[in-house]
């Protein structure tokens, strides 16, 4: 076994004592559909066919409007599958990690990069591959192989990747590195990997990891071209940081969690950051606050400022505890999970203003999914181009308690939301290749770029492929369909 050194612990704060007056208020649930749609059968011995996986890490939409994800563990094999799910709910298993599989060793969730092929990695065996929508797969890059003591490169790769605008794929390592605390790394498609920065690389006095240990969330591009991410534990006082990096590696980092007694900022995010339309990022903590985490608001620059806590009614935590997916949508506001609480108590689907009024719009029960701690670090929820929320719970199910392997769902929730067009990536340089994303793009009239008019072709009724036009500026993409209807694109279009 390769020898890592050992992670420090992670502490957490554990009290729901109300000692912090509440920053947002809870408001009633408004009208809207929520559907389960698949429920995971686990793994069977006695039926290996029927193995489907458990613990759905995340979802990500194909360009071929079908949804992609993984399942952390389950399958024949037990070591997890690929599968794919249409918008209804049919399910299609694409791989199945189990002993003939040289990938084996428990999923990430996948990206879909802008070549149309999807990308994950393994937590236990640390690889990276693609594998094609049609399901054949592919190695991309083995971490830890150079034969080199503490894994230098880097192990155990658990948060989903990203592409950038400039078509590398960005990740980190939980473990591993100069200092065996992690990695942020960087990665062509080809599987030229260059390892930007090692976690640990500075201490205070008491041996703490300034800079955070065990980067846990997936990185996000900001508009102005750095990545932001944040590890759940490290810092001066040991509840996580947020941090930023240029494509290059200049690291930096941005905030360190829980400087005041009773952590009102948070502690150990879990979620990706998510950047506003003010430009401004959003993000939530699955702890501190009143104890079961915060919704925040931070600018480019680091000054954060607490706009929700959770469970401000003590212990029943009706408003959901312990948040652990954000999301921003096109009616403006944010909708994420929280891994517990609510008045079924497994968790809730919540919508969130800008300013931190928050609605409850589901209230999950075990039989519908448990949302659960995102131990796997995920998108667990995703607004899809026709514009209804998808998301996974990790536990739970139709199949529970009676089967103890068989967790997790995938779910839908219709809000009455319009569709619209997503670009992949979502940036780039005049003259670069974009795939959009939307439903009945067939006869498609238009395409511009905060409107310049772009050369397109329209390769499926879910797909446009189109040139960034020379003088197009950052903004809106907008495709006229046969119908005459415009659709936009859910974030600005970031040209660099």
């Amino acid at each position: 076994m390769k020898h890592l050194r050992q992670q420090k612990p992670i502490r957490i704060v554990a009290t729901l004592a109300l000692t912090l007056a509440l920053a947002g208020t809870a408001i009633p649930a408004r009208a809207q559909t929520f559907t389960s749609l698949h429920s995971f059968a686990g793994y069977n011995s006695a039926t290996p066919s029927l193995s489907d996986g458990s613990y759905p890490t995340g979802l990500v939409q194909g360009a071929n409007g079908y949804l992609y994800g993984t399942t952390f563990l389950g399958g024949s094999g037990f070591y997890g599958t690929v599968f794919r799910i249409s918008t209804s709910g049919t399910e299609t298993i694409l791989q199945d990690f189990n002993s003939t599989n040289p990938y084996i060793g428990n999923q990430a969730a996948l990206m879909q990069a802008s070549n149309g092929d999807f990308y994950g990695t393994t937590y236990s065996d640390g690889v990276v591959y693609k594998v094609t929508p049609g399901g054949a797969i592919g190695l991309i890059y083995t971490f830890c192989s150079a034969g080199l003591p503490d894994c230098p490169d880097g192990a155990s790769p658990e948060a989903t990747m990203m592409q950038a605008s400039n078509g590398d794929l960005y990740g980190t390592t939980q473990v591993g590195g100069a200092y065996g605390q992690g990695t942020i790394f960087k990665t062509t498609l080809a599987g030229e990997l260059t390892t930007l920065h090692a976690f640990c690389a500075t201490q205070n006095a008491e041996g703490d990891c300034l800079d955070g240990v065990g980067p846990f969330t997936t990185l996000v591009q900001g508009t102005n071209g750095y990545l932001y991410g944040a590890t759940q534990g490290g810092g001066a006082d040991g509840f996580g940081t947020i941090f930023g990096i240029t494509p290059a590696g200049d690291f930096t980092t941005i905030h360190t969690f829980c400087r005041v007694s009773s952590c009102p900022d948070g502690a150990n995010p879990k979620a990706a950051l998510v950047q506003g339309a003010d430009g401004n990022f959003y993000g939530v903590t699955s702890n501190g606050g009143n104890g079961a985490g915060t919704f925040f608001t931070m600018t480019p620059s680091g000054a954060l400022t607490t706009l929700y806590n959770f469970c401000p009614a003590g212990g029943d935590c009706v408003d959901g505890a312990q948040p652990v997916a954000l999301m921003r949508a096109t009616d403006g506001n944010f909708y994420g999970l929280a891994g517990s609480g609510g008045t079924g108590g497994a968790g809730t689907i919540f919508q969130i203003t800008p300013s931190g009024s928050l609605t409850t719009e589901h209230n999950f029960v075990t039989t519908d999914g448990y949302v659960g701690n995102n131990f796997f670090n995920g998108p667990m929820l995703i607004q899809d181009t026709n514009g209804a929320f998808y998301g996974v719970t990790e536990l739970g199910g139709a199949n529970y308690p009676s089967c103890a392997d068989c967790n997790g769902t995938v779910f839908r929730l219709s809000m009455g939301l319009g569709p619209f067009v997503e670009t992949l990536p979502a940036g780039g340089e005049a003259g670069s290749t974009v795939r959009i994303l939307g439903n009945r793009l067939t006869g498609a009239t238009s395409v511009t770029f905060n409107g310049v008019a772009a050369t397109f072709t329209v390769a499926a009724s879910t797909e446009i492929t189109a040139t960034v036009p020379t003088g197009a500026t950052t903004g809106v993409v907008q495709v006229v369909t046969s119908a005459g209807t415009t659709l936009k694109s859910n974030l600005a279009f970031t040209v660099r």
